[in-house]
């Protein structure tokens, strides 16, 4: 049975968030509820309820398939039910999916937590990576928003 707290707060960023985080899966090494507000409070712009719900293989394969029409489980899935104030979302993050990439690229498994988590913020924002234009600016504000973070930079490829 998942665990679910819900908070009601400020973040820091002086913007009202309500955040919920549901945790359904058995993996035992992913972040703590307080880890996944800093990096939503750090990401966003404007007042927020968001739901984020990290799952295992199974729930992320269907919900990729229901809902992008493809047949593996992603990292990150962002569903925007309003992106106005107050923006109202989820993230959805795969958590076999997610250690198994920060393994294979060398990265740091909480911070492919935190990179992939301001990502979902920022899809739920507006911010889109679907022609180079857009990527390069939203890879760009993912990239400040992490080291600002203290995490290095997603997009430098660890060796």
């Amino acid at each position: 049975m998942p665990l679910i707290k819900k908070t009601s707060e400020f973040s820091g960023n002086g913007q009202a968030l309500e955040l919920t985080v549901q945790f359904a899966t058995d993996e035992t090494n992913i972040p703590s509820r307080q880890l996944f507000r800093k990096w939503i409070e750090a990401a966003l712009n404007k007042p927020a309820e968001i739901v984020i719900r990290i799952v295992d293989m199974p729930e992320g394969e269907a919900l990729n398939r229901k809902f992008r029409g493809k047949d593996s489980a992603t990292n990150v899935l962002t569903f925007v039910y309003s992106n106005d104030a107050p923006l109202f979302g989820d993230i959805v993050l795969c958590a076999p999916v997610i250690c198994r990439e920060a393994e294979q690229q060398c990265k740091d498994l909480t911070a492919h937590y935190a990179h992939l988590t301001v990502h979902g913020a920022l899809h739920l924002q507006g911010y889109d990576h679907t022609c180079e234009e857009d990527a390069i600016i939203m890879e760009s504000l993912e990239t400040r928003i992490i080291t600002r973070l203290d995490y290095p930079d997603p997009y430098v490829i660890q060796q």
